[in-house]
C-alpha cells in the first residue's frame, strides 16, 4: 500500500518542493513530480537549475531521452510512468493511479489556495485507509 507523507506549513510551496527534491537527489531517491499544469511546471523547472545555490538539482522530463538516467522527472501525465517509486504530487487533485507508487509526497504550503485542497486530499486518502505520516516544514525542511 501506498506510504502517503503530507509535509505542511510551507511558506513557498514550489520552493519547498525544490528543496525536497534537491535532498531526494542528493540521497538517490528517484522521483515522478506530477505536473499536469504547465505553468506550474515550468517554473519547477527554473527553480531546480537554481537549486541549491552553489549548483543545480538534476532532472528532466518524463519523456526526455535521458529520463532513464536521471533521479528527478517531470511529467505532466501519468498514464505510463517510467518508474513506481517515488511520486510528488504537484497538483492540486488528487493524482490519477497514484496507488501503483510506493510514496506519495504531498507539500502543502500555509496559503489558502494550496492548503484548503492539500486538506480535501489528505481526507481523501484518510478514508480509504492508506498509511499517512503528516509533517511540518514551517522551519524548513
Amino acid at each position: 500500500m501506498t506510504q502517503i507523507t503530507f509535509l505542511h506549513g510551507a511558506q513557498d510551496r514550489l520552493r519547498a518542493i525544490a528543496a525536497w527534491l534537491a535532498n531526494a537527489s542528493s540521497e538517490g531517491t528517484r522521483v515522478l513530480v506530477y505536473a499536469p499544469v504547465a505553468e506550474r511546471s515550468q517554473q519547477l523547472d527554473r527553480l531546480l537549475w537554481l537549486h541549491p545555490s552553489t549548483g543545480f538539482t538534476p532532472h528532466c522530463r518524463a519523456d526526455d531521452k535521458l529520463a532513464s538516467e536521471t533521479p528527478i522527472l517531470l511529467a505532466s501525465e501519468l498514464d505510463n510512468p517510467p518508474h513506481d517509486d517515488c511520486l510528488l504530487n504537484l497538483s492540486d487533485e488528487v493524482p490519477p493511479g497514484f496507488s501503483r507508487f510506493r510514496q506519495l509526497i504531498e507539500i502543502i504550503s500555509v496559503e489558502d489556495q494550496d492548503r484548503l485542497p492539500g486538506r480535501e486530499r489528505f481526507r481523501f486518502y484518510r478514508e480509504r485507509g492508506y498509511p499517512l505520516d503528516a509533517q511540518d516544514i514551517s522551519t524548513g525542511i
